[in-house]
């Protein structure tokens, strides 16, 4: 079976034409980080405009690039929430148009779900259930993962996504956007050197709007006397000890043996060593996503959606123009 996949939940015009949910016929991702790096982060607005002008021209490039045409495709999946309801609302739109010309289901199907899917892509072998670390700019959180399309939150972030924390700690420090890479790019040539809290419940949720504030005091605090090399590296250091720590105590409570990495923050090299290790030294399995299906792509959308075709989630053609994009859908919802 193949899916024909679409993602627009924020700044990348992504199409992905994948078979049986984990062989990779086409991947075309349209970034718009040029367009926004002026801003310093996404304008929704422009967004869903550049969204406007691109998609077609992705979809034409994924089906070029797999040698196919549109009646080779037997579903389209797409991103329906959560994410900025202007890009979402793109995406939607075109695939219920493409689903109803070409009278085939459409799959609706979940941003987050498509992430922990990106593992699946990587790893042929991969099968629930285990335990998915999620992390990006507006997500931090544990997924328990007991089936394909069967989701229960663990725990997460009662304020900023640590993804969000690391765009912020980023413009403090006077970098560019993306933040994220930048402060990990600056962090290499630094020292653990700054003592920043750590927050801790009795749960395994997280939170980092206290580290992000605390790095905020340091820098105004210090002003030219700051070592930003230093600082970004015991931010970087200090989140990403709190996120492993919580993922092994969940682990460990619950007796869940295997975790999957997930989301854009999972591209984070820091990261992606110290879960590894961590996993390693408890026994348990570990899996890290390609480099590539890391940040926003269709390829992840399409694997989920094979998911959600294959238990029966999806409209056909009499009632697929109901479909609508949700801002803040939650994963349970899916």
């Amino acid at each position: 079976m193949i899916c024909l996949g679409i993602e627009s939940s924020c700044d990348e015009t992504a199409v992905a034409i994948i078979e049986d949910g984990r062989k990779v016929l086409a991947n075309v991702v349209s970034t718009q980080i040029p367009i926004h790096k002026k801003f310093g982060g996404v304008v929704p607005e422009i967004a869903s405009r550049k969204h406007l002008t691109n998609i077609a021209f992705v979809v034409k490039e994924a089906l070029d690039s797999a040698n196919l045409t549109f009646k080779d495709i037997d579903y389209i999946g797409v991103t329906y929430g959560p994410g900025l309801i202007g890009a979402l609302l793109v995406g939607v739109a075109y695939a219920k148009s493409l689903a109803y010309a070409l009278n085939i289901p459409i799959v609706p199907t979940h941003h987050i779900a498509g992430h922990i899917a990106a593992n699946y892509l990587t790893y042929p072998e991969l099968k629930p259930p285990f335990m998915s670390l999620v992390v990006s700019g507006g997500h931090s959180h544990l997924i328990y993962v007991k089936d394909y399309t069967d989701f229960e939150i663990i725990g997460k972030t009662r304020d900023d996504a640590v993804g969000e924390a690391f765009d912020k700690v980023a413009r403090v420090l006077g970098l560019p956007y993306p933040g994220g890479p930048e402060v990990s790019k600056l962090a290499r040539d630094g020292k653990f050197t700054y003592n920043l809290p750590k927050t801790k419940f009795e749960n395994y949720d997280f939170s980092f709007s206290g580290i992000k504030t605390a790095v905020i005091n340091i820098a105004h605090k210090e002003g030219e006397n700051l070592r930003k090399s230093d600082l970004a590296c015991s931010f970087e250091q200090t989140v990403t000890d709190e996120l492993v720590e919580n993922c092994m105590k969940a682990m460990k409570d619950l007796k869940i043996k295997k975790v999957v990495l997930a989301g854009g923050v999972s591209a984070n090299l820091v990261l992606r060593e110290k879960l590894q290790n961590a996993s390693k030294e408890r026994g348990y399995e570990c899996f890290v996503p390609d480099l590539k299906y890391c940040t926003d792509n269709a390829a992840m959308i399409s694997s989920a959606a094979h998911y959600n075709f294959i238990s029966g989630k999806y409209y056909e053609i009499e009632d697929k123009l109901d479909l609508n994009a949700i801002a803040n859908l939650k994963i349970e919802e899916e």
